[in-house]
């Protein structure tokens, strides 16, 4: 069963779109926030409250949140910061905590950064939730 939440947050781009559309979805394993776009400064408040709202929601779903950043195009190190602040909230509450399904360039970055020693990374949506399954955060 999926209760997907949409939400379209950041400043605007030319022609009115968002910069970034995010669906938080329960599931009976998991809560997935889907983040779409660009995660950049503007963004990034309203990433992190969208996040922290997933994480509240996870005790409901075997306790973890998977972040799929299939449509992600971009992340600064605003993003990385709320990745990162996701991890650590996770990790008190005892929720697994992973992203998954990066593009290379935001793989790049998270890489680069050394983000991806602290945060678990999976190469799409199956293999997160079958990494996940039972771990401890």
């Amino acid at each position: 069963m999926h209760r997907p939440l949409p939400a379209r947050i950041g400043a605007e781009r030319c022609g009115g779109a968002p910069v970034m559309d995010v669906r938080i979805e329960a599931t009976a394993t998991a809560v997935l926030v889907i983040a779409e776009g660009r995660l950049d400064f503007g963004a990034a408040a309203a990433f992190q409250k969208h996040l922290e709202r997933a994480l509240a929601g996870a005790g409901d779903a075997a306790a973890r949140v998977l972040v799929d950043c299939a449509g992600l195009e971009y992340v600064s190190s605003a993003g990385l910061r709320v990745f990162l602040l996701g991890a650590k909230t996770a990790q008190r509450a005892g929720v697994a905590f992973a992203l998954c399904a990066l593009r290379p360039p935001v793989r790049e970055v998270v890489e680069l950064s050394g983000f991806g020693r602290i945060i678990a990374v999976y190469p799409d949506r199956a293999a997160a939730l079958a990494g996940t399954r039972g771990s401890p955060p």
